[in-house]
């Protein structure tokens, strides 16, 4: 942790109380084994949310590829129904572009219910451990179909946007180097409030 050394060598410039609270938390925020700082298991939720945007982006493709066959799904022309040639209908323009419109409306529509899917999925957070010595940090998201993914980082790449007592559900988590927050949803367990608000739940300007 970046502030470890710097609360290490203003120790000594400390009053006796001052300073005895000052190690206490030094020792506090660098533990000597891994702590499991929170933890929000919703494997369940997120398989089933998996399948449902895989489902809607094939449906939404589908839709796609029918609006760009047009009507009867490319019917075969007049000559080979047994018409007179030169007696069918040719699409006028804004049918064409019409269909072309509805496609991309369509396949528009399917990669964005994928694209939040997946995002939601790799930005929420199922568990947050500290490493031991408190200089590193493993956060464990949910990921596509609730397979779980791990990202290990220092600490000080790390910076909580708000207090836990200023948000009514959701924590943004800001890693450095990642462009959207990383979400712990409070309705998760904190086993250890006080290191999480000392570690992960610390402002820091990155």
């Amino acid at each position: 942790m970046a502030g470890l050394p710097r609360l290490a060598l203003h120790l000594s410039r400390l009053g006796p109380p001052r300073a005895s609270r000052a190690r206490a938390a030094l020792h506090e925020a660098a533990p000597q084994r891994d702590v499991l700082l929170f933890e929000h298991k919703r494997g369940r939720f997120f398989a089933f949310l998996g399948f449902f945007c895989a489902g809607q982006g094939v449906f939404w493709t589908s839709l796609a590829a029918a609006a760009l066959a047009g009507p009867g799904g490319g019917a075969q022309g007049p000559e080979a129904e047994g018409g007179v040639p030169g007696s069918g209908r040719r699409p006028s323009p804004s049918s064409t572009l019409w269909r072309y419109g509805l496609a991309a409306g369509c396949a528009s529509v399917g990669l964005l219910v994928l694209a939040a899917g997946l995002l939601y999925s790799r930005r929420s957070v199922s568990s947050v451990l500290l490493r031991k010595g408190g200089q590193r940090v493993t956060l464990t998201t949910h990921a596509p179909f609730g397979l779980g993914a791990q990202l290990t980082v220092p600490l000080h790449q790390v910076s909580c946007m708000a207090h836990r007592g200023e948000v009514p559900a959701v924590l943004p988590i800001k890693v450095k180097g990642h462009r959207f927050y990383f979400l712990l949803d409070k309705a998760g367990h904190f086993p250890n409030m006080r290191l999480f608000d000392l570690t992960v739940g610390a402002y820091r300007g990155l």
